[in-house]
């Protein structure tokens, strides 16, 4: 169907985002743009993608925004029963494995998803949740359409303990960059970070968000000689 827009209604809209997540000595950092897409149209510029499961334990959502809201709700209602049971909260590896079973077991679910915390037993961990179900432990991870883009720049700035202030920088900068390419992110960037002293949110907006070289245009655009 063509609604006279040009716009064909049976193919699924594309939609976008830019979510990465870091292991520091330490703790764990998250980041996320907050544009919503569907297509071309730009349906929320301040979305939040970082959605807690539990006071140590976040999810980055990606994909279907309805589908990954779900996801996050039922999650957070087993590991509030859960850390009831336990008189104690959850480690991380068992929310990301609610998570990763949630996403297998609906596959009709398109939710890329990365879940990442802190814990007394191994400190700062990150899961990645791509679509279908699969849980892989990593280092760092990156997701939505907005990462194609910054795979190398995240695989050659991360290095093993590092501390807080270097990991938040290397989200900040890796989802600017991201958004500086891909047409699906943008807006804001929002971080958090979790450490054994609790979490910590920031929003970095207009000036504040690091901008490169291609992107202030010629000399004479600009009034400025780049030497």
């Amino acid at each position: 169907m063509d609604a006279g827009c040009g716009w064909n209604l049976q193919v699924p809209p594309h939609t976008g985002t830019t979510v990465v997540a870091v292991a520091y000595n330490g703790g764990v950092v998250l980041g996320a743009d907050s544009r919503v897409s569907t297509g071309t149209y730009v349906s929320n510029r301040a979305s939040d993608k970082l959605t807690p499961l539990s006071d140590f334990v976040w999810l980055l959502r990606s994909g279907s925004a309805a589908d990954t809201q779900a996801v996050a709700d039922y999650v957070r209602w087993f590991t509030h029963q859960h850390a009831l049971e336990l008189v104690g909260e959850p480690s991380v590896k068992t929310v990301a494995t609610l998570v990763k079973s949630m996403n297998y077991q609906y596959k009709q679910l398109i939710g890329a998803m990365i879940v990442a915390g802190w814990d007394k037993e191994n400190g700062g961990q990150v899961y990645g949740c791509p679509i279908g179900g699969t849980l892989v432990p990593e280092n760092w991870t990156t997701d939505g359409s907005g990462s194609t883009y910054i795979w190398g720049y995240l695989d050659s700035s991360f290095r093993e303990g590092m501390n807080r202030q270097e990991a938040e920088g290397m989200v900040k900068e890796a989802v600017a960059l991201a958004m500086s390419r891909d047409g699906s992110s943008g807006g804001v960037i929002r971080l958090c970070t979790v450490s054994a002293d609790g979490v910590e949110r920031q929003m970095i907006q207009g000036p504040d968000i690091p901008t490169f070289w291609d992107e202030l245009g010629s000399a004479a655009e600009v009034g400025m000689v780049v030497g």
